[in-house]
């Protein structure tokens, strides 16, 4: 039993002495390990493809083909991206090139432009109407002559900015005088038969109705008029709304891509670092200096450092790919191809953000809070409107027009009436004559008409004259009066209105609420980043400091490559972590400009609205 022991102890004692050998073998390996460690302590942003940054270095001695299985550059590869074509942006580029491509401010811009055509549309119904209606009649029945008329009328209309309207009419009309017409058929009338037979006027004014008391201050067109511009101002608040979005996912999109990239670098080097030591390691175990144990420590942390760099390049072309999907404005566009190299560093300030100056930049400048007092001035709308409809209707109706006649006569314009007996009329006339004495018998004279006036002779152009004689005027005055006996509709529309309006003061109240909400958390966020980025600074300081002490522990043999690999690992998440908290910070700003809709100023965008006018 005894001897087992001491067998035991003896093969202990062996294995110590061995490990103590290795761990000394590799401290030997101080100088690159050194210099390699540097390069990720100086490491800067890229301002070049991730491809670019150095390559495992290389060497005369091979290094074993099962240790890696693919070189750097295939783990830097994307799919579908050339990283020989490189595309500089720097966040106001990206900002602009947002602006101008991004489909979902074009379609928040395509939203303002419907609502200027259907704000034009409702213009429309105070355009002038000209109607030309000529029209010609002819009109017949038994046993009479048939008579042809022909009219001519035009008018102009147009509704009237004050509820009422207008129209100006100019009618024309030749009547044949069917009168006239018997007495040439019977051959009686002195009238030449080569004369006109008809008669012509003409008559000229217009007609005006307007609403005293119902429709007099508004009325529904203009009420749809008035809620038309302030849905357009509300399509503007929208738009400047998803501006402001798109703007701050372009700066989030375009800072997480900057952390992506520098998340790389720092990957490689790393792991370009492990591959030196196992470079190393090789060459020992081809000396003989080291046992072939030592390949599986050092094999293991580069296939760790391998797959983390297979990640983060992943990353970057996530990143990528939602920066490009802001930017360009179709699929197929060739910036797809290109890889963005950011430019823009992330910015710090030590000064805090004061919270009484959000809050009251986010009640002036919200959309949201503006599109709520927008659809208040539209529920008062509505209430004068439905208001006003509760009213007796009173309209007021005014005529004046100018009125002229003429005959289209030519010749002696004197007629003989001579009458003519036929039928049962005559046999009354001879029973008549036995009644009288001898040779006498009822008079039949014949009837002489005056002549007609000459202001009254000459066709439509007389009558067209004759439309300014002093005794052409005509002119009416009235009053329309409704009263409705219950007027439910007005009366329950008005109803509806006070409702809707407690409901929009309800809804800004809560909108209000959230956005002190969001002000304050991204105020508090905006701090928060501020002191993370100060504590991730001491953090990366201290990993360097315990990264140089464990290097100097490894050059006198009081360390392992295991320890070794950890301060390396904890510097690069200690670099990661401090430029993941200036990148937050970054962002955490854009979300403050978001919150307090400072977007636009703060990058000194200008947003024109659309015109105001009163046509």
């Amino acid at each position: 039993m005894k001897s087992l022991i001491s067998a035991n102890k003896f093969l202990a004692f062996t294995c110590l002495s061995i490990a103590l050998c290795c761990l000394n073998s590799f401290g030997q390996e101080t100088a690159t390990s050194v210099q390699l460690a540097k390069s990720i302590e100086t490491a800067e942003f890229p301002t070049e493809p991730a491809d670019a940054v150095q390559a495992e270095p290389k060497t005369g001695v091979p290094v074993r083909s099962n240790v890696s299985t693919f070189s750097n550059g295939a783990a830097l590869n994307r799919v579908g991206v050339q990283t020989s074509t490189t595309l500089p942006l720097s966040l106001d580029d990206a900002i602009r090139r947002a602006l101008q491509n991004n489909n979902d401010i074009e379609i928040a811009r395509d939203d303002i432009r419907l609502q200027e055509t259907q704000l034009r549309s409702l213009r429309g119904f105070y355009d002038p109407t000209l109607n030309f209606t000529p029209t010609y009649s002819r009109n017949s029945s038994t046993g009479n002559k048939a008579t042809n008329d022909f009219r001519a009328n035009a008018n102009i209309t147009q509704n009237l900015g004050t509820g009422g309207s207008y129209q100006f009419f100019f009618n024309n009309t030749r009547t044949e005088n069917s009168f006239t017409q018997a007495q040439l058929t019977s051959g009686s009338s002195g009238i030449s038969s080569g004369a006109a037979a008809g008669f012509y006027s003409t008559s000229t004014g217009f007609q005006l109705t307007q609403p005293i008391l119902r429709n007099f201050g508004i009325d529904n067109n203009r009420r749809l008029i008035k809620i038309q511009k302030k849905r357009l101002q509300q399509s503007d608040a929208d738009f400047r709304q998803q501006a402001i979005e798109v703007i701050a996912q372009v700066q989030r999109a375009y800072w997480d891509l900057v952390f992506a990239l520098r998340d790389q670098q720092n990957r490689l080097a790393n792991l370009n670092l492990a591959k030196e030591n196992l470079r190393q390691v090789e060459a020992k175990i081809e000396a003989g200096a080291a046992a072939p144990l030592a390949r599986a420590e050092v094999n293991t942390e580069v296939a760790t450092r391998e797959g983390e760099l297979l990640s983060a390049t992943q990353s970057v072309s996530t990143a990528e790919n939602t920066l490009k999907t802001l930017l360009l404005r179709e699929p197929t566009a060739a910036e797809w191809t290109a890889t963005l190299v950011p430019t823009d560093r992330p910015v710090y300030s030590d000064e805090p953000v004061d919270l009484t100056d959000a809050l009251n930049d986010a009640k002036q400048n919200r959309p949201e809070l503006r599109r709520l007092s927008l659809e208040k001035e539209i529920n008062e709308i509505d209430l004068k409107y439905f208001k006003n409809q509760t009213r007796p209707q009173i309209d007021l109706n005014a005529t004046f027009s100018l009125n002229g006649i003429s005959r289209g006569l030519t010749g002696d314009n004197t007629d003989q009436l001579v009458p003519q007996f036929t039928g049962n009329d005559e046999i009354l006339r001879q029973r008549l004559n036995t009644l009288l004495p001898a040779n006498s018998q009822i008079p039949n004279p014949n009837i002489i008409i005056p002549a007609v006036p000459d202001y009254l002779v000459g066709g439509f152009g007389q009558s067209i004259t004759n439309i300014l004689r002093s005794d052409a005027p005509n002119y009416s005055v009235g009053v329309t009066f409704s009263f409705p006996l219950r007027n439910r509709t007005a009366q329950a529309n008005l109803a509806g209105a006070r409702i809707t309006q407690e409901r929009i003061d309800a809804q800004t109240r809560s909108r209000e609420q959230q956005v002190i909400a969001e002000v304050r958390n991204a105020v508090q966020a905006v701090e928060t980043a501020r002191l993370r980025v100060l504590t991730a600074r001491r953090a990366r300081e201290n990993a360097e400091i315990q990264l140089e002490g464990e290097r100097k522990l490894f050059e006198v043999g009081r360390s392992t490559t295991f320890l070794l690999f950890q301060r390396e690992n904890a510097l690069v998440n200690a670099r990661n972590a401090e430029i993941r908290a200036e990148t937050d910070y970054n962002k955490f700003l854009a979300d403050l400009q978001r919150a307090t809709s400072t977007t636009f100023s703060v990058n000194n965008i200008q947003v024109d609205s659309p015109p105001d006018d009163n046509d």
